[in-house]
């Protein structure tokens, strides 16, 4: 029953969801029209606004695109390939590749929500090699293990509340950190984290789809996609001169390339010393940067790499500044925090959690950045809570706005599955050489979305902080 509702959500999605380009203007004329009827907002006012955000992700936008090619580059390396080849011995059947994806992929979000990427390396190799496996469902496979990274290390609530100075405190609205013991560090989010590791695993064991005629990745690939590129080591050979010639030298000496990763080696190293075990997306690139350039030897091998890598980023670059301009819309006309007012107004004691976890989904759509969002609904949320708990002893209600914030970016997170803007991670590794959009992979995740959503909403009610 499972398999075929989720095949029907897949044919209703291919049917009716655009591209997520299109996905994403038609969201920008929802949040303009919101803004001018709602927030009262003047037509120039949403320009401006949208204008406003469209740069803001600028910087966002970069790291994530570094992200995919740094990764995707040191995937390319003869020894990765050679290592993928050495683990098909042991994974040899689609179900046993789906299971495998789905819990590495959990436990590399847990550490970092840009680790997606070897996720999606290795799920790519995995489908070359084993015969059987539905492709558009191992993506949305690949692409649910995404939402770990909620409860890992790097996520940005948490994160953001227990950090000196931040915009709450600055505005008064929190007068203190909030520290990550009573966040990623909580009963609720150790559990949480268990719910990723061991219900996915068994949830998409049910909704295997029975056909991959014509599904498999051999099958979708463009026609000689795989076998029309020497290799790297013989592209980089094609590029010397008949002559010897030291800029020939330079470009091929393995010397160059092992002094500037000694030298990265060492600010890395300094780094973790620093901070602990502080995984950000800077030090993430910096490390795929300087392990890609050892993996590959050579410089020019490694530019080689890295421009293979960058075939399939077009849909990234010019498709995050319009998401920032629908933030931009929400933030600078004010319906942003008239949506969250609006969620907000019917808090209790005893629902605030769920109205938070149901807040953080819907403003998503409009916001797919948990940043951003909580740019938006922190401050309201925040403010609501304290409210509901006034009288309370401080650490009570210092728990229920760490409560509130994890309700927050939970729903935030899941939202994603039936949100296409974090696809765009996925797609320009597993959809190089196929043609593939997001509305052949997220009918696939319409079902857990749902089964989390329940198993998410009971337990940001119920489960002790």
């Amino acid at each position: 029953m499972l398999t075929k509702l989720g095949e029907k959500f897949t044919d209703i999605f291919q049917k009716y969801m655009p591209s997520a380009f299109v996905f994403a203007i038609l969201l920008t004329l929802v949040a303009a029209l919101g803004a001018y009827f709602w927030a009262d907002a003047s037509p120039v006012k949403i320009i401006k606004s949208w204008y406003n955000g469209f740069f803001e992700l600028l910087k966002f936008g970069m790291q994530i695109v570094l992200i995919i090619i740094t990764g995707f580059s040191i995937a390319l390396s003869p020894k990765i390939k050679r290592g993928i080849e050495k683990l098909t011995v042991y994974i040899k059947t689609p179900k046993q590749v789906y299971m495998f994806v789905l819990v590495v992929g959990t436990l590399l979000s847990f550490v970092s929500f840009g680790w997606i990427v070897i996720t999606c390396l290795l799920a790519r190799e995995l489908a070359l090699r084993v015969k059987g496996v539905n492709y558009p469902f191992l993506i949305a496979c690949t692409y649910f293990t995404f939402g770990g990274w909620v409860s890992g290390l790097s996520s940005s609530i948490p994160l953001l509340l227990n950090t000196n100075d931040n915009f709450l405190i600055e505005k008064n609205v929190l007068s203190n950190v909030i520290s990550t013991s009573f966040t990623l560090g909580s009963t609720l989010n150790l559990l949480m984290i268990a719910v990723f590791v061991l219900v996915p695993p068994i949830l998409f064991l049910f909704l295997i789809p029975k056909n991959t005629t014509g599904k498999e990745l051999k099958d979708l690939l463009k026609s000689g996609y795989e076998s029309q590129e020497e290799s790297i080591k013989e592209e980089a050979e094609s590029f010397k001169l008949p002559i010897k010639a030291i800029s020939d030298t330079l470009n091929n000496t393995f010397l160059l390339s092992i002094l500037i990763f000694a030298m990265g080696l060492a600010y890395i190293v300094i780094h973790f010393v620093e901070n602990g075990f502080d995984v950000n997306l800077n030090i993430m690139i910096f490390i795929f940067l300087m392990l890609g350039l050892l993996i590959h030897k050579t410089p020019m091998r490694y530019s080689i790499a890295m421009k293979r890598a960058s075939n399939n980023i077009s849909g990234v670059l010019f498709q995050y500044p319009f998401y920032a301009g629908i933030m931009g819309i929400m933030m600078y006309t004010g319906v942003g925090e008239q949506l969250t007012d609006a969620l907000l107004s019917v808090m209790t004691i005893d629902t605030y959690p769920f109205y938070a976890y149901l807040t953080g989904g819907v403003v998503n759509f409009a916001i797919p950045s948990a940043g951003g969002e909580f740019a938006v609904v922190g401050p309201s949320m925040i403010e609501a809570v304290k409210d509901i708990g006034a009288g309370l002893p401080p650490d009570q209600v210092t728990a229920m706005v760490s409560r509130a914030s994890l309700s927050v970016a939970y729903g935030e997170s899941l939202s994603n599955m039936l949100q296409p803007f974090f696809i765009l991670l996925v797609l320009p590794v597993m959809g190089a050489g196929v043609k593939l959009q997001a509305r052949d992979i997220m009918g696939y995740l319409v079902v857990p979305f749902i089964i989390f959503f329940i198993i998410q909403a009971l337990m940001v009610l119920y489960v002790p902080l």
